[in-house]
């Protein structure tokens, strides 16, 4: 049964060429957003905090702090709004799931950025 599932989401669900991130990373997600007959593009830049499932399952939450009020929002890979994800740093963290995050304000909030070694 499972090999079955995998087999139709292999097959049926289109998949998108998305950058390679993890957790640690800001990210922005770009996706549409319709309002009655209208669509327009929305963005939402954040820290990703965790990437969990696999396959065309697979979801990854971002958190944004909007006017000291913190917001956490999760997307799926293969939502259909979803237009493109933008890597703006690699982040550095020993986790591949930090909500120890949440519980950090100013500047301990900091996370480090990846060097390049490759030149």
């Amino acid at each position: 049964m499972d090999s079955l599932i995998k087999f139709v989401q292999d097959e049926l669900v289109e998949k998108k060429d998305l950058p390679a991130f993890n957790a640690g990373d800001t990210i922005t997600v770009y996706y549409e957003i319709r309002e009655g007959n209208k669509t327009r593009t929305q963005f939402f830049k954040g820290v990703v905090i965790q990437r969990r499932g696999a396959g065309s399952t697979e979801t990854f939450t971002i958190r944004k702090i909007s006017n000291d009020v913190a917001v956490e929002r999760i997307f799926p890979i293969n939502m259909p709004t979803l237009q493109k994800i933008e890597v703006n740093k690699r982040g550095k963290v020993r986790r591949s799931r930090i909500f120890y995050f949440r519980n950090l304000r100013g500047k301990k909030a900091r996370i480090k950025e990846k060097r390049n070694t490759k030149s």
